[in-house]
Order: structure tokens, then C-alpha cells, then sequence
């Protein structure tokens, strides 16, 4: 039985949309509940670098359908650390700001590390440790961005699995890329769309991608975001693939 497929971008505040992905007309407080509708997962990201109040998390939660999933992109304070096993205060108050207000809206977290961050055993085992599998009584999915090629190794492999947390899926030249079956969903950042295509992706690439996450879903739900690259066309590059789905 295949799960839920999920396509969408990164946030959803980026002055180029404008009459690109959002109508002209469309005033910028309206553009989530416009993203939300043509998309059907969207990775918030200003939490890398921010936290929100409550109120904030509930107002997302209220301007978006009923079926739609956000995924959230933890801060930065959590994951660039010389020691990761020492990020438990800073994940707490990460975890507190708010997040259990999206409800059932609420999908994966990602912790994403910079590529400077090799890979240590037992520090990123520890790091696991500390991450919540519940907040408010929701349950958390919890998915791991690496960047560094020292990870590219069997035992961060069984490590993520033994925690049931996923390792991303990138798509960047820039960073390795790893298909790991280590967690009951995949998330998968695309991040290679080209400006000169409107449609950010070739119809190859169009379709090996959707062949990709049509594979993914065999074994759990997928949350797949068009990310960087050519940030113009993701939108319209999502949009492609969600058609391309059905």
C-alpha cells in the first residue's frame, strides 16, 4: 500500500513570487493560505534563525487546510555545536516555542548540521538521545541533514535506524547524497532546480523524480521539497510534481 506524498517548498515569503507563484493582488498576508492551497506541505524555515511566539504557531495552524502538514527546520543553535551531546537545553527550548500548536499539522522536524560537522558515533548518538519522541502529546518525526561525507558510512546508517529518525535525501552536488530506508517516512530536499526552465525541472527530471518518491512512499509517508537552487521556479517545479503524481 503506498503513503502520503507530500510536495512543497521552502517557507513562503519570497519577494520574486510575486506574479511568478502569487498573484499581484494577493496581499502578503494572505500568501500562506494561497501557498498552502497549490502545495501540500511547506518546510518552515525562519526557525533556523528564529523563535515565534505561540500565537504565531496558531495562526499558521488556522490559515491552512484541514489535510495539510508543515515540516519545521530546527534552529541552528541545536545542531552548530562543537558538542552535539550537549544540546539538550537549547532543543528544549527549540521544542517549547510552540510547535505543538500546528496539532496534527505539525510533520518531521529537520536538524540540519553545517558540512563542517563530521560524523562522531557516540557525540551523535548522544545528540539523538535527547531528541523528544513526544511534545504536548503529539508525536514527533525527527529527520537528520548532514552535509559532510564522513557520514556516508554504515554505522550512521544503523544509528539513525536504531532511532527511527530519517536521514534527508539531498540533492545538491554540494553534499552527499543519501537513500537510506532508516525511518518509517522519507524527506527529501531537491535543490537543483535551473532559472532558464519555468518549470525549474526537465521533464526527465520531472518524471525520475516522481518515479523516486512514488518508490519512497512503498515504505512510508514522503515529505519532498523543492529547496535553493533556482528559489524562482520552486514553486512551479512542486506544482509540476504534485500533477505529475496524480
Amino acid at each position: 500500500m503506498a503513503h502520503k506524498i507530500r510536495v512543497g517548498i521552502g517557507g513562503w515569503t519570497f519577494e520574486p513570487w510575486r506574479g511568478v507563484f502569487y498573484p499581484d493582488d494577493l496581499t502578503q498576508k494572505r500568501e500562506l493560505e494561497f501557498a498552502s492551497r497549490a502545495l501540500t506541505t511547506i518546510e518552515i524555515n525562519g526557525t533556523y534563525y528564529s523563535t515565534f511566539k505561540p500565537d504565531s504557531w496558531r495562526k499558521w495552524h488556522d490559515e491552512t487546510p484541514d489535510d495539510f502538514v508543515f515540516a519545521v527546520k530546527a534552529s541552528r543553535f541545536c545542531t552548530n555545536r562543537k558538542v552535539l551531546a550537549d544540546a539538550g537545553e537549547s532543543i528544549g527550548k527549540f521544542m517549547s516555542q510552540g510547535l505543538s500548536e500546528l496539532g496534527p499539522k505539525l510533520g518531521p522536524i529537520n536538524w540540519q548540521f553545517m558540512a563542517t560537522k563530521k560524523f562522531d558515533p557516540a557525540d551523535f548518538e548522544g545528540f539523538l538521545k535527547l531528541l523528544p519522541k513526544t511534545q504536548d502529546g503529539l508525536k514527533l518525526r525527527h529527520a537528520v541533514e548532514v552535509r559532510s561525507p564522513s557520514f556516508q558510512t554504515q554505522a550512521f546508517y544503523d544509528l539513525a535506524r536504531k532511532y527511527n529518525v530519517a536521514i534527508v535525501w539531498a540533492k545538491d552536488e554540494d553534499f552527499p547524497e543519501i537513500d537510506q530506508p532508516t525511518a518509517d517516512f522519507t524527506y527529501a530536499r531537491f535543490m537543483a532546480s535551473q532559472e532558464d526552465n519555468p518549470q525549474g525541472v526537465t521533464p526527465a527530471e520531472l518524471t525520475a523524480l516522481a518515479k523516486q518518491a512514488k518508490d519512497w512512499a512503498k515504505r512510508g509517508d514522503v515529505f519532498a521539497f523543492f529547496i535553493s537552487g533556482a528559489k524562482v521556479r520552486n514553486p512551479a517545479a512542486a506544482q509540476a510534481l504534485i500533477k505529475k503524481l496524480k
